[in-house]
């Protein structure tokens, strides 16, 4: 028997949900676009034999190491929005691969500098293809590109750059409790 929505919107039960479809909420649409953003990306990679984390880890490890040289695992986590111990893990595994070498900071003992081997900036660069493929199909039909990446970058709190936006919890000064964090 199929079930018919409740006149009273539910409130017979003590609760107060709104009266439109959860279809019509950002949030809700936010959460199943990434699902289904993730599970492409996900499918592409599976061709590689890569996760979505260890693509992630990869490709940002080259992105960082172009820039501005081997990232700390900190700065790797901090910047692909992973936890320190996932972000160790998976870099482990992509050593044991021969994607990505760990090196000791000169500067501190405590810290773990990332770099891509040559095997690991290749497989980076055809996974970033892949990838890149899976987003134009799914944002193909979108209207504008660059009015839903600042929105996404705003509700992500980053700037072009993946650095936090002031006044979001990530921004520089904002955590006191990793001031004192050890950095890996």
């Amino acid at each position: 028997m199929a079930r018919r929505p409740s006149e009273s919107g539910g409130r017979e039960l003590g609760t107060s949900f709104p009266a439109s479809s959860a279809w019509d909420k950002l949030g809700f649409l936010l959460w199943h676009a990434t699902l289904e953003w993730q599970r492409q990306v996900s499918a592409a990679l599976k061709s590689l034999d890569l996760t979505h984390v260890q693509f992630v880890l990869l490709a940002g490890t080259n992105w960082l190491e172009q820039r501005s040289g081997p990232p700390s695992q900190r700065e790797l986590a901090d910047h692909s929005g992973t936890d320190a111990m996932m972000t160790s893990q998976v870099v482990r595994a992509l050593e044991r691969a021969g994607l990505v070498r760990r090196l000791p900071d000169p500067d501190d003992a405590r810290v773990k500098r990332v770099s891509t081997t040559p095997q690991g900036a290749d497989l980076a660069r055809r996974a970033v293809a892949l990838v890149e493929d899976v987003d134009r199909r799914v944002f193909g039909e979108v209207d504008d590109l660059d009015r839903l990446r600042i929105a996404l970058r705003s509700v992500a709190g980053r700037d072009e750059f993946g650095r936090p936006l002031a006044g979001t919890a990530d921004a520089p000064g904002a955590g006191a409790e990793r001031a004192g964090a050890t950095r890996t």
